[in-house]
Order: structure tokens, then sequence, then C-alpha cells
């Protein structure tokens, strides 16, 4: 059966993870384009803020408080947006947490809580979602990551989460598919966005915590997933730093691990001492904001994703992202790592 999506102004859009970063950030893009909006996250004052804001401004949004780590929570998201909208069109999977830390380090209990809201999630958040729309059409879309693609050091469990996502968002895909179910699934893989993911992230080190560059702005994800919203799409990876890590880890892998050991776990951590330890990963942080404290530079754009959803970008534009990139990871250790991994493959 074919996939027919319609304009997001026609939309009802769910979203999880909606009171800060790539969920807000989606959020208010959405509403200025006209779609009615169900909300969630378990902030219920933050909720409340932005679901009046939005109402304020013209547009149409309710709010559920909602642990998307509870399938009955879930269950409740799907039966708000059917009371007050009918139902809905577009269910985007986005709540998520992190932890920062090495792997023997991790409690059990955390990593659990983390598998809980990241991969349980996107599988309850999924199936409610399919089992209404394979009635009427439409677009389930779940927010992976480049680390759906490869996994980095201090990260590691995070890393984990996010192929879990890939697997079962590919394997579902597929079955909707065999169906012929009338059902878009996209994987979305944002590079490092500047949210603020890593106030949010459970820290296990000693120093405050970063993002490794490059980094992009929220808004760039939102664009890539109201794209798939309105235009089927297998997957999207938001960032060519993204990009350029994925296809390393395939095609250079010990390149890829080198890289690891010798740069990331650096990128990751501020010089100044921790202050900021439990996160929001067992409870609501401080929610309200699109936008984090990264202090280098932000990319607003990706000319590398605009090109993949707008073939007519020329591949030129492409490639002078991709170096734009690398450029920002630093060729000099680029260079040397490639020089490492040739004479390990000797």
């Amino acid at each position: 059966m074919a996939i027919s999506l319609k304009p997001i102004q026609e939309q009802v859009i769910v979203i999880t993870g909606a009171s800060s970063g790539i969920g807000l950030a989606t959020a208010r893009a959405a509403a200025k384009k006209g779609a009615k909006l169900v909300l969630a996250s378990r902030n219920e004052e933050a909720l409340e803020e932005i679901v009046e804001q939005i109402n304020m401004e013209g547009g149409r949004a309710i709010h559920v408080v909602a642990d998307v780590g509870k399938s009955e929570d879930i269950q409740r998201i799907a039966d708000a947006a059917l009371k007050d909208f009918g139902g809905f069109d577009t269910w985007v999977n986005n709540a998520g947490v992190s932890i920062y830390g090495r792997l023997e380090d991790v409690s059990e209990e955390d990593s659990r809580r983390l598998f809980d809201t990241n991969f349980w999630g996107v599988v309850s958040g999924s199936l409610i979602a399919a089992k209404q729309l394979k009635m009427k059409g439409g677009a389930i879309i779940n927010v992976g990551s480049v680390l759906s693609d490869v996994a980095i050091p201090i990260q590691g469990m995070y890393s984990a989460t996010k192929h879990a996502v890939k697997a079962f968002t590919d394997a579902l895909r597929i079955e909707l598919e065999e169906e012929n179910a009338p059902v878009s699934v996209t994987l979305i893989k944002p590079s490092a966005i500047n949210t603020p993911y890593p106030q949010h992230a459970k820290n296990y080190t000693k120093q405050e915590l970063t993002l490794p560059p490059p980094v992009y702005a929220p808004e760039e994800v939102a664009y890539a997933i109201l794209h798939a919203a309105a235009s089927p799409k297998r997957d999207i990876i938001v960032g060519s730093g993204g990009k350029m890590m994925s296809s390393t880890n395939k095609y250079a892998p010990k390149l890829m691990d080198l890289a690891g050991e010798t740069m990331l776990i650096d990128q990751q951590l501020r010089e100044e001492k921790a202050r900021h330890f439990e996160g929001s990963l067992h409870k609501p942080g401080r929610d309200g904001e699109v936008h984090g404290n990264y202090e280098g530079h932000v990319m607003k754009t990706s000319f590398y994703t605009r090109a993949a959803l707008n073939p007519v970008i020329t591949g030129a534009v492409v490639a002078a992202a991709s170096a734009a990139a690398v450029a920002l990871l630093g060729n000099n250790k680029l260079k040397q790592m490639a020089k490492n991994a040739a004479e390990q493959v000797k």
C-alpha cells in the first residue's frame, strides 16, 4: 500500500520529550506550520508553560505528563490524542537521556533505567502508534543518534541504547512493509546537538560534561523530523560530522577506534570539576530550554543534511560541509590517526 502523508498543517503530531531540546524545538516549529500538538514529558510545569505559549500564539496544543519508561503512560498519550483531536498522524519518539561514565563504573540500576527511557520508551511508543496508524496511515519517527552506528567511550551504555533503537526501528519498518501498512518509519540520527543534553545526563566522571564537535543547532534536527513527517524517509543523519563518524566506522573501524582512544574522551569533558551528577535520569530536571550551553561554535544548519533531503543541492556543497567537519575535529590528529591505522594494518 502506498504511503501518503498529510501536509504538516493538517497533522496532529505527538512528541515525547517535548519539554526541552530537540522535542521542544520540534514542537515550536510544528506549531508555526499549523500542526496540532500532543506534547509529553515528565515535567508538568514546563509543559504547561510551553503549551500556554503555543496556544497564545495561535497554535493548538495539549500536554500529557508521562514517563515513557512506563507503557501505561504512553497509552495515556495516545488516549489524549484520540480524545482531543480524534487521533494522530505522526508520532515522534524523542524522549531520551544519557549517562557519562566508564562502563565498569555505571550501576546496573542506572543502566536499566536508561534502557527503560531510551529503548523501551521507543518500543512502547512505536507499537502503540503503529496499532492506530495501520488503520489510517501516518508516520512513526524515532530519534536515535549517530551513536546508533558508532559506539564511543564514556557514553558506552547510551550508545548501546541507541544501537538497540536502530535495530528495533529497522525491524518494525520491515514488518510494516511486509503487511503493506500505510506507515512510514524513520530513524533520525543526530550528530552532537546543542541542547541541555549534558546537563540532563547522569555524570560518573569528575568533570563537567560537554559535546564533541562539530555541534549543530537543535532546530536542524526539528527540520529533519518535520521533513520526515511529510515525506517518507528511511533514515536521516543530521550533520556531516555524524555522517563522517558513521562512514569511518563502517569502512575504517580501527581508525574510528583510534579516534575514540585519542580524542573522544577529552572532547566530552570540560576542564572544570563536576558540579552536576544526578541529571534527569531518575527524575525530571530543569526544562523549558531548547539550547544548551555548549562553549564552542554551533552550526545552525547542516549543508549535508539539507542536500540529503533536497537532492538538487550540489555535491560540492556536501563536500564543503564534510571538509568543515574534518577541520573542526582537527586535521593533524586525524592525519596522525590515519597514519597509525595504516601502520597497524601492515
